[in-house]
């Protein structure tokens, strides 16, 4: 994980920015991101969260935001949670929480929120399992969708049901320099 304590703002943007440019959009892992990408209608913002409390807030105001403003200008949101959840655990734990503030304002089947972490461990495997990487990031991180972008993307996308498949085998014929070059905040 890269070391926050480190990093400015602006830094902590450009390392998920980077990541965004050479992982997700890179390595074609995420349909859903690539379009908002192109036309700036992608919100990336550091949470100063140091609490589960003060994320809550900070992911309400997001979703408030979005809720507020047309997709055709801010389709998603990426919010940067630098100062919590170093270890997956507490992240994962975490998840359950930012599911029901979506039920309890009405935005479950608006918004989904997507899951990604330094040490992201899928259910069943292990920690240094390859499939792990598809959802590396260099922060714990919370990718607000739309729904119905999501459906649009889904409808417009060859054999969508293969995704994580494609995913997985994708990152699994990496390199070992590949992967330190893209996962360096993974490698000792």
């Amino acid at each position: 994980m890269v070391k926050e304590k480190e990093l400015g703002r602006s830094q902590i943007v450009q390392i998920v920015r980077q990541w965004l440019e050479q992982v997700v959009i890179g390595l074609n892992l995420c349909p859903f991101v690539v379009e908002p990408w192109h036309k700036e209608q992608l919100r990336i913002r550091v949470s100063d969260a140091r609490t589960e409390e003060e994320l809550i807030h900070d992911l309400h105001a997001e979703l408030t935001l979005l809720d507020r403003i047309h997709p055709d200008i801010l389709e998603t949101t990426i919010l940067i949670v630098p100062h919590l959840f170093t270890e997956f655990e507490a992240y994962n734990e975490f998840l359950p929480l930012a599911d029901l503030l979506l039920q309890e304002f009405g935005w479950e089947g608006d918004y989904q929120i997507a899951s990604f972490h330094p040490r992201y461990r899928f259910a069943g495997t292990e920690s240094g399992d390859p499939e792990n990487l598809t959802n590396c990031s260099p922060f714990p991180l919370l990718h607000i969708l739309r729904e119905h972008s999501i459906s649009l993307a889904l409808a417009n996308y060859p054999n969508p049901e293969q995704i994580p498949e494609r995913n997985i085998q994708t990152v699994q014929a990496l390199g070992p320099e590949e992967k330190q070059q893209l996962f360096p905040y993974l490698m000792p």
